[in-house]
């Protein structure tokens, strides 16, 4: 019955990021919290989840030559040695093992989902601005330092993603659409897909060295999401953009929220 149910869950969520492009950590973690998983197997799980279904996206996009690699490399400089130094740091003093350990994820999910909803709201007014460069001094700053503030980035994510496992899909996309504003959109998503990839993987990892993914849950997801993630890219263009959006907003402002209330409450 539970791999029944683990399989649904799956085919719920991949149907979600072929239909918008967003919903791996965003959705599943929080799903699987609800099925009672700890945090840190939730989060575990679901990082080797993302940089699955992910490599599928990232292949397809090189292909069509809508990778930038160049922004690639600098986010991985920033996030790969970040994301193996949170966890490092987290394995010290046996703090893995610790109540607080997991109250620390419960409460980066919360943020994260809410700091992705409100990107999710803003994001083409933010776009918008870019291209038009405005504020002129905001916008000349980011521009004259892309390559610094891409490595920036990238330590961002590779914090968040490993605390989180949000962080690489909404959110990266829509501060690099800032940063190369006068890039195409499908190029920055392509390369945000491509960097999504190993940073799940490696942040992925740490948790499996640690004994906190579960091998029979991840295999009956990815059961689930990868023919419904197919399913759900062919049907996106049949279905209104801007009413998935506004559900998918809700639907993380609202977990976003009971995440960070619930940490705080206990």
């Amino acid at each position: 019955m539970d791999l029944l149910l683990h399989i649904t869950a799956g085919a719920a969520v991949g149907f979600a990021i072929g239909l918008t492009g967003v919903g791996g950590g965003s959705l599943m973690t929080p799903l699987l919290l609800l099925f009672g998983y700890p945090a840190p197997i939730a989060i575990g799980t679901d990082l080797l989840y993302a940089a699955i279904t992910k490599a599928g996206g990232a292949i397809s996009h090189h292909r069509r030559g809508n990778v930038n690699w160049r922004i690639v490399r600098l986010l991985v400089m920033g996030s790969i040695p970040t994301a193996m130094l949170v966890h490092w740091l987290l394995s010290q003093s046996n703090f893995q093992q610790s109540e607080s350990f997991e109250g620390l994820l419960t409460l980066s999910l919360g943020l994260m989902l809410i700091t992705t909803s409100i990107i999710l709201i803003f994001r083409s007014i933010l776009r918008k601005k870019a291209i038009e460069n405005k504020p002129e001094r905001l916008m000349g700053m980011l521009h004259g330092n892309r390559s610094a503030v891409t490595v920036a980035m990238g330590v961002v994510l590779g914090v968040c993603v490993t605390l989180s496992s949000v962080g690489a899909g909404a959110f990266a996309a829509a501060i690099l659409l800032i940063i190369y504003s006068k890039t195409a959109a499908v190029r920055i998503v392509g390369s945000d897909i491509a960097h999504a990839v190993p940073l799940t993987f490696i942040a992925g990892l740490g948790y499996l060295f640690s004994g906190f993914v579960d091998g029979v849950l991840l295999l009956s997801l990815l059961l689930g999401s990868l023919p419904a993630i197919h399913l759900g890219s062919r049907l996106s263009n049949r279905v209104p953009e801007r009413t998935l959006q506004n559900l998918l907003i809700v639907i993380l402002l609202s977990l976003g929220c009971y995440y960070s209330l619930f940490n705080f409450i206990h």
